[in-house]
């Protein structure tokens, strides 16, 4: 059971990773900033894109707020505590 909490525990962080790289601007498209950028995508998006469909975007200042990571950290923590 300990290697499926490390596994859930693992894959926050690369959510959280996923999400603070986001804030960074990859203007080289073959350097190592958008290597690194289309890998997180890869492994968070089978979970962020169905919570984007269901979850509203909240519009703050014309800015629309992507809350699907929130989302999906607070329910892999929730399943990490009841198994």
């Amino acid at each position: 059971m300990t290697l499926v909490h490390d596994l859930i525990t693992l894959y926050i962080w690369i959510l959280i990773i996923a999400a603070l790289l986001s804030w960074l601007p990859s203007t080289n498209h073959d350097g190592a900033l958008a290597a690194t950028k289309r890998i997180m995508a890869r492994l968070t998006e089978p979970v962020l894109r169905p919570l984007r469909s269901i979850l509203p975007r909240p519009n703050l200042g014309g800015v629309g707020i992507d809350l699907s990571v929130l989302v999906a950290v607070v329910a892999l923590e929730v399943i990490n505590v009841i198994i």
